[in-house]
């Protein structure tokens, strides 16, 4: 079987989405699937970041820019590949924000010989599709998932979006997983790794992880964290991998944001960051944290790579709840659960925030239960097991 990825990101680009579509070819060469990858110019060259594989897909970095021209380019390779599979990678501002590949799957059904076409949806949050665009949004992602044979939904919150829909007997739940393995590099010492970030033995450091954008949470981060040191707690927070990725410049602004508040809340020496690194020096900065910390405004969802490489490196957990509604129902998804596998607290409350970090890191029983639940979770997100249900779910269409 062959199958073409088309993806607005790839490594070495900064994202998650193009680590998890590496990620996931790796898995299905494994499987002996031919991956091809098409991708945007930028790609290509270190893939460091992420862990060897005995299978690399092959890639083809020829999208000069996210515009209609993806049509062409697309079709093209088609002629000369003939794959058996096109499967979208979407996420808006991976594609600039261009609706050329919501109607990408259009188009090819005018090809002689099409192939099937599957679409993973990474992120339906309005913020992000077309800002100005009003009622057209959604209608844009309908239009992506009607022209799909098939479509991957990779959570609980977009699930129940689009199952209400006249899709549903085309939705397959097939969760994320973490875009880093917990392999730290040879002769890895946890407290020298502390110690690198000024942090010692009585302290305690708290990880983030992933790229700043508002729906994340940062300045409630920040102000919990002015909590904690103004409660008179010895917290240090570390700022774990690149900072704003390669797809969404409106992250930039927000990291002056982020910055300019550390700065008027007087935590410089508080806060450490560790910018884009290779994926053995993000395992062992994880490893050497005593608590992941994730605010995601919208509640920790599935959708997030940081909270699937929290789990793997079976760190405790403070996070958000998800909407009642994403509560009410997680479907074919298993669920965060608070006080069983995190601690979770509304969003946008820095106060709380703080006081589940004072309590995860006051009570070694629970921080000990949380760790061990986070390890047992993040076996439902294995590579190999989120490889086999892509394969099953393409030889279901063909």
């Amino acid at each position: 079987m062959r199958i073409l990825f088309v993806t607005g990101e790839y490594p070495a680009m900064q994202g998650g989405v193009g680590d998890y579509t590496r990620r996931l070819s790796q898995a299905l060469g494994e499987l002996r699937v031919d991956v091809h990858v098409l991708t945007h110019a930028d790609a290509g060259g270190d893939h460091l970041r992420l862990p060897a594989s005995a299978y690399e897909p092959t890639v083809h970095p020829i999208l000069e820019r996210a515009d209609w021209s993806l049509w062409g380019i697309t079709t093209r390779l088609i002629a000369e590949l003939r794959p058996d599979i096109v499967h979208i990678q979407y996420q808006s501002a991976a594609y600039a924000l261009h609706p050329a590949v919501n109607w990408l799957p259009w188009r090819l059904r005018l090809l002689r010989r099409r192939p099937r076409i599957v679409t993973t949806f990474h992120d339906l949050r309005f913020p992000y599709l077309f800002p100005k665009a009003g009622p057209l949004r959604w209608q844009a992602v309908l239009a992506l998932a009607r022209g799909s044979d098939a479509c991957v939904i990779t959570n609980a919150t977009d699930w129940r979006r689009l199952a209400g829909t006249s899709l549903a007997s085309r939705l397959h739940p097939i969760p994320i997983g973490s875009n880093i393995a917990c392999q730290p590099p040879e002769g890895f010492d946890r407290a020298r790794q502390r110690a690198r970030w000024g942090v010692g033995p009585g302290e305690w450091l708290l990880a983030y992880f992933g790229f700043l954008n508002p729906n994340k949470g940062g300045e409630t981060l920040v102000r919990g964290l002015a909590e904690l040191v103004r409660g008179g707690w010895p917290a240090h927070l570390l700022m774990v991998g690149g900072q704003v990725g390669s797809s969404d410049p409106t992250n930039a602004a927000y990291l002056v944001y982020i910055q300019s508040l550390i700065s008027e809340l007087s935590l410089e020496t508080r806060v450490h960051w560790t910018g884009f690194t290779a994926a053995e020096e993000v395992s062992a900065n994880l490893l050497a944290a005593d608590c992941a910390v994730l605010p995601y405004r919208e509640g920790a969802s599935l959708r997030h790579g940081s909270l699937m490489a929290a789990l793997a490196h079976g760190l405790p957990i403070v996070s958000t709840e998800l909407p009642d509604a994403a509560l009410a129902g997680p479907g074919p998804f298993p669920a965060l659960r608070d006080q069983e596998s995190a601690r979770l607290v509304p969003p946008d409350d820095p106060v709380r925030l703080a006081a589940a970090v004072v309590e995860v890191m006051s009570d070694s029983a629970l921080r000990q239960r949380l760790a061990q639940a986070a390890q047992a979770l993040a076996q439902h997100f294995r590579w190999d097991t989120i490889a086999r249900r892509h394969l099953e779910m393409y030889q279901s269409i063909l």
